[in-house]
């Protein structure tokens, strides 16, 4: 099953170290594709596939300034991330609490048990 939804294109744009490298360096100001190939053993066609891949995550933009293409992070693309990311912690925080509280209502006996290696 393949989704082409925009949080499943963010997922798999920052599931490579390479353009989470890229976004890394692009927090520091905007780049264009030989200053980013400059500080890794990248070509500059393989810095523009990864460019394009996170241009349409929406994790990155890019202007033109004559023949140059300046990258720019785009953070308002993490929006889905993070709105995943804080749904997912609120589960397991209730789920923990619930567990907290089923243990906590146990028999002091049942929780002490040693369980004999399977």
């Amino acid at each position: 099953m393949v989704a082409d939804d925009q949080l499943s294109r963010s997922f798999a744009a920052l599931a490579d170290p390479t353009r989470r490298a890229i976004l890394e360096r692009l927090a520091a100001g905007d780049a264009g594709v030989l200053e980013l190939a400059k500080s890794t053993a990248l070509t500059q066609p393989a810095i523009t596939k990864h460019l394009k891949v996170l241009e349409r995550a929406g994790l990155i933009g890019r202007s033109r300034d004559a023949q140059r293409r300046p990258a720019r992070l785009q953070l308002d693309g993490l929006a889905p991330v993070d709105d995943w990311l804080r749904r997912a912690r609120a589960e397991w925080s209730n789920r923990l609490d619930r567990l907290e509280v089923h243990l906590g209502s146990q028999p002091e006996s049942a929780t002490n048990e040693e369980v004999p290696d399977a």
